[in-house]
């Protein structure tokens, strides 16, 4: 799911508006809906700034450890519960 994709889903779930994103991000609406469609390319700063509106952040998964992640935000983490998973080590037991 590329970056536009889940930034549009978080604000789905969330239920926010492209005018309460502009209101919290600065930005103007066209300029919300032009980063969140794709069609404008934009700083890392810009995508920055709205995931923190939408209280997310975007992270860099390497590659191998993407079956792990996935496997994590679905729920369904695997292993013992007292062993820190690869994603806990990667992320330094951030809860």
């Amino acid at each position: 799911m590329s970056v536009f994709e889940q930034l549009q889903q978080r604000r789905r779930q969330l239920g926010k508006t492209l005018q309460n994103l502009a209101d919290l991000t600065a930005m103007n609406v066209p300029q919300v809906s032009n980063v969140l469609s794709g069609k404008l390319d934009s700083r890392l700063s810009t995508y920055e700034a709205l995931a923190g509106a939408m209280d997310a952040s975007l992270v860099l998964i390497p590659k191998h450890l993407l079956p792990e992640v996935a496997r994590l935000l679905s729920g369904k983490a695997i292993g013992p519960d007292d062993v820190p998973s690869t994603v806990d080590r990667l992320l330094g037991g951030l809860n």
